[in-house]
């Protein structure tokens, strides 16, 4: 009788980086098991809120006191809403432990948080795979650019990437759409940048995963600019697990999808050293099954995979599967924000612009680049934009009746800003653990967070301000003012590393093909496998280490090597 319960491959979660494993496994003919832990969300179908508009909800899309109340952590930050809620991972039933301030937030359904990011899509460049080597920070990163420069190609291509190809060694140009164009106000100020850093510094257009030409191919229109990207969109206008991968994994025939699948560990063949598949709980009724198969590939997320690991072979080794080199749960990084410089641009007042554009404006890294030195080590770039002030501006002079309205129904002043984004460096001391005191609704330990950010972080970010400011006053804005404020870990929703690829199983979780040293045929390619995190977003990298290790892991079962 066949084995019902048995496939090639197993994907654990259907973000961006299980998308891409689903679709790049099936399309080479592997029978792939796709498990998710949250509910089903199909394209189209299951956007409720796609079309609303703010007055569309009975709160205007704001949190109420009761919303605030059951979710404390969504209440720190714009997560929590009305045309969202539900979208984000509870707190409730999905709690963790705060050793130390961490603001995580996860999104626990099919398509994860590829339904829900910032689309914001960069290459690393070459010194970040060297600078780790080069500083002695940490271990050195086991693979360079050129070992992920095709399948940065490879990824771009089919998820859309649009830009300019800039010609800049500090962010590599890549296979781009036509990029967005910035309004009169944004090239004016660029052009004024580069001609008073004399070259060094530059302001371009923001490359997001955000198609400005239709892909007939996966039935995807181009961006209608309607800035209700988070809401999911049934023209596919942006790269989603939804859009993109999953309908092409599912027209090879090849792919099992099972949401309400919580994966609770690795099942472990010690005699073999390998992964014989995993155990669920199904989330909705509470039975415990188990899939078995040639290889997994983890990409719950970079903390969930992490926390798979350590609740696996504990029989063998007691923090987990991976653990053995010491480094499982360590590392732990994001990108520091939430700093910056804002101004207004005089004149102007006869322009506008039309639409909701996705993304906005890029300043690449230029601090510890080009013979620059600081510090501190590392860098940071900036994104932002510029745009007129609507009718929530406060205007002082006529603050009653119909002159008030007659002013508000006009578009105020020009205003620029921007926000920095700067590497966190990979610190041992950084961690998440399980802490078995606390259970999730499903009776399982949950992670806690013991993470912060240090001196080098706090130096970049006394930087971060005032060479905006700089930035800004270089390209004509007026007014310019500063702003530092708070940041805590997590705040980046870019939660990298805890499972590191390394090139020596003493001092890293996973080799240069994202497998797990103990167990070769267990492949983590989501953000736990980072071993540094450079200062740019980081997704379409998972993309690409992601394509890279399918490839490999293919040719590896052909061999039998697995």
């Amino acid at each position: 009788m066949a084995n019902n319960n048995h496939y090639d491959a197993i994907v654990v979660g259907s973000g961006i980086s299980g998308g891409w494993a689903a679709k790049e496994l099936t399309e080479k003919g592997l029978k792939v098991l796709l498990l998710e832990r949250g509910r089903n969300i199909e394209h189209i179908k299951d956007y409720k809120n796609a079309h609303k508009e703010a007055w569309d909800y009975p709160h205007r899309d704001t949190p109420t006191q009761k919303m605030k109340e059951e979710e404390p952590v969504l209440k720190r930050e714009y997560t929590l809403n009305e045309s969202t809620s539900g979208m984000w991972a509870s707190h409730k039933d999905s709690p963790y432990v705060e050793d130390k301030r961490f603001d995580w937030f996860r999104g626990y359904h099919v398509g994860g948080r590829s339904l829900l990011w910032g689309r914001q899509s960069y290459r690393w460049n070459r010194l970040d795979f060297e600078a780790n080597l080069r500083e002695g920070i940490a271990v050195d990163w086991p693979i360079r650019y050129d070992d992920l420069a095709p399948w940065y190609d490879h990824v771009e291509r089919f998820a859309g990437i649009s830009g300019n190809r800039d010609g800049l060694d500090v962010l590599p140009d890549g296979q781009f759409q036509p990029a967005f164009e910035m309004n009169c106000v944004e090239k004016d100020v660029a052009a004024r940048i580069q001609k008073a850093f004399k070259g060094d510094r530059h302001m371009i257009m923001g490359r997001a995963a955000n198609i400005t030409q239709p892909m007939p191919e996966q039935n995807r229109i181009n961006c209608q600019a309607r800035a209700k990207c988070w809401l999911g969109c049934p023209f596919g206008g942006y790269f989603s697990t939804q859009s993109s991968t999953l309908p092409a994994a599912m027209a090879t025939g090849n792919l099992t999808l099972r949401p309400y699948s919580i994966v609770t560990r690795l099942l472990y063949d010690k005699d073999r050293k390998r992964a014989s598949g995993v155990e669920i709980i199904d989330a909705e009724t509470n039975q415990t099954y188990e899939f078995t198969s040639k290889i997994v590939f983890l990409n719950a997320s970079s903390f969930n995979s992490t926390w798979v690991l350590m609740n696996s072979a504990t029989d063998i080794w007691p923090d987990g599967l991976g653990s053995s080199s010491g480094e499982l749960g360590h590392n732990v990084m994001d990108h520091h924000l939430n700093v910056g410089a804002g101004g207004e641009v005089e004149g102007y007042r006869d322009k506008y612009y039309f639409g909701r554009r996705p993304t906005g404006i890029y300043v690449p890294r230029f601090r510890n680049w080009n013979g620059d030195q600081r510090d501190y080590l590392r860098g940071f770039g900036y994104q932002g934009g510029a745009s007129r002030r609507g009718w929530r501006r406060d205007v002082a002079e006529l603050s009653i009746g119909a002159d008030l309205k007659d002013a508000l129904s006009e578009p105020g002043n020009w205003r620029i800003g921007m926000g920095g984004f700067g590497e966190m460096l990979p610190y041992h001391d950084n961690r998440i653990y399980l802490n078995h005191d606390v259970k999730d609704r499903w009776g399982l330990p949950v992670l806690a967070m013991d993470v912060e950010i240090r001196e080098n972080e706090i130096a970049m970010r006394k930087d971060m301000m005032q060479d905006a400011v700089d930035i800004l006053e270089a390209g004509g804005a007026k007014n310019v003012r500063g702003f530092s404020g708070e940041y805590a870990p997590g705040k980046g929703i870019h939660e990298m590393g805890t499972a590191r690829m390394g090139r020596d199983a003493k001092t890293s979780v996973l080799n240069g093909h994202n497998q797990v040293w103990d167990a070769p045929n267990v492949f983590v390619t989501d953000g736990a496998c980072m071993t540094s995190a450079s200062c740019v977003n980081p997704s379409l990298t998972y993309m690409a280490l992601t394509a890279r290790a399918a490839d490999y892991a293919v040719e590896e079962l052909k061999k039998g090597n697995l």
